[in-house]
């Protein structure tokens, strides 16, 4: 309950104008009922509809036509999925005795071609009155080959509430040891039926094998498992693609082309395609209004196709550009002869992902469009965190799609801006032309008793 708070704290009906100053809305259906967050992958309508270069002008309402609190994020950012988890092996060690002085820890490792470990022996030069200490385990870590971000660590429920700090050391050979991570805590706590527990071990640097040890002598949790969290999958690169015509212009004697980019797509990728074999360099240029200044975007890059046996081409790989662009206005230059023929621009992008926290009654519906409105801020990113923190790493917000046809609000009426109209400024003027009528009365009504006797 105090989780959700954070965003009891922003009032929902504060967060964006009213339903009616958006052109077009779609009806939500949830993947899954009472999930409290959810995320919808935006399709090429809502591209189209928006008209804010940061999307602000998308949002999400419930039912009663309250602004939820909502975020438009990346399909590659972590926060829009959950990061993977292996499981990894793992051996105890005994423990050294830092009240005594000490000691250091001996080990024999059987390994096989990969490096990973097949079996360990253990041992401690230290006096055998030495006080020894539980809780030390060697990690293999030999078998991964992405960076290792954290460990997860399992154990048994203990009977007692239990909390230690720990230190996590890294060594490539098991001789040299370097420290990853200085101190963390790790506890399992339990009251009134409620637990608490905290397993995972950032690390600040990579390593074939990883040792645990705590930071003081005490007991030591009875561990059943070690597990590797590794970043999100990269985002699967499911490009869509806008095919625009363009308009031939001349210029410095080269051929160019321009082209109007029907929505704020978030563009990532360039091609050009001409009929029939055909081999081009082109430069990509962008800009956001009729009347700026052209930037640069891509190339240049020599974009080809070649016929191959009937029906089938060979094409060169589209270009990629150095950043996400949503500009509405684009430019391609030729440096060699094109021809009479017109290219074709096909722009690639990646859909992103709306993630809203429900509040209020369903259903609910995304909105897109509006030169009048815009969507507030929300903590969302922090929520997601902070979720994750609570139901584990491998949660993510439950899915809700897109209805398939668009319902109709204020229409191409809340694409133009709205007209204010400067009422403190009339009323001024009317007070001041107002005031000068007096005046001349006054001076009229002076004139005519002068003229009397």
């Amino acid at each position: 309950m105090a989780l959700w708070s954070l965003l009891a704290l922003v009032p929902a009906t504060a967060l964006a104008a009213p339903r009616e100053d958006y052109a077009r809305q779609w009806p939500l259906t949830l993947g899954q009922a009472d999930a409290g967050a959810y995320r919808v992958v935006l399709d090429e309508a809502v591209y189209r509809q928006a008209g804010d270069h940061a999307l602000a002008d998308v949002e999400v309402f419930n039912a009663a036509g309250q602004a939820l609190p909502a975020a438009v994020l990346s399909p590659a950012q972590p926060l829009a999925q959950a990061p993977r988890v292996l499981a990894l092996p793992w051996f105890p060690l005994p423990a050294n005795a830092p009240a005594a002085g000490g000691a250091d820890i001996r080990l024999i490792a059987e390994r096989n071609a990969d490096g990973s470990i097949l079996r360990i022996e253990a041992g401690m030069d230290a006096p055998a009155a030495a006080a020894q200490a539980g809780g030390q385990w060697l990690v293999d870590a030999s078998r991964l080959r992405e960076p290792l971000r954290a460990l997860r660590l399992d154990w048994e429920a203990p009977a007692q509430p239990w909390q230690a700090g720990y230190r996590v050391e890294g060594s490539d050979d098991l001789r040299d040891w370097r420290t990853l991570n200085p101190g963390t805590t790790l506890l399992d706590l339990q009251r009134d039926g409620e637990r608490l527990r905290q397993g995972r071990i950032e690390l600040d640097g990579q390593a074939r094998y990883l040792r645990l040890q705590p930071l003081r002598p005490g007991p030591g949790p009875q561990l059943t498992a070690v597990s590797a969290e590794l970043a999100p999958p990269p985002a699967q690169a499911q490009w869509q693609w806008l095919e625009i015509q363009g308009q031939r212009r001349r210029d410095a004697g080269r051929d160019g082309f321009e082209f109007v980019l029907p929505g704020r797509f978030p563009v990532a990728r360039a091609d050009v395609v001409l009929p029939g074999n055909s081999a081009v360099e082109w430069t990509l240029h962008s800009r956001e209004d009729a009347d700026a200044a052209w930037t640069w975007r891509a190339g240049p890059w020599m974009a080809w196709q070649v016929e191959a046996g009937g029906d089938a081409r060979n094409r060169s790989e589209p270009a990629a550009l150095a950043s996400v662009v949503r500009d509405r206005h684009w430019r391609l230059s030729a440096s060699t002869p094109v021809g009479d023929a017109a290219p074709v621009l096909r722009l690639g992008y990646r859909p992103e992902v709306a993630v809203f926290l429900a509040q209020g009654a369903p259903p609910y519906a995304l909105a897109a469009g509006s030169a009048r409105a815009g969507r507030g801020q929300a903590p969302i990113p922090a929520l997601l965190e902070a979720l994750r923190r609570q139901r584990g790493a491998d949660w993510q917000p439950a899915p809700a799609y897109l209805a398939d046809a668009p319902q109709e609000l204020a229409g191409d009426a809340a694409l133009a801006p709205r007209r204010e109209h400067d009422w403190k400024g009339w009323l001024l003027w009317s007070l001041l032309v107002g005031g000068a009528l007096v005046v001349a009365l006054l001076g009229l009504s002076l004139l005519r008793q002068r003229g009397e006797p």
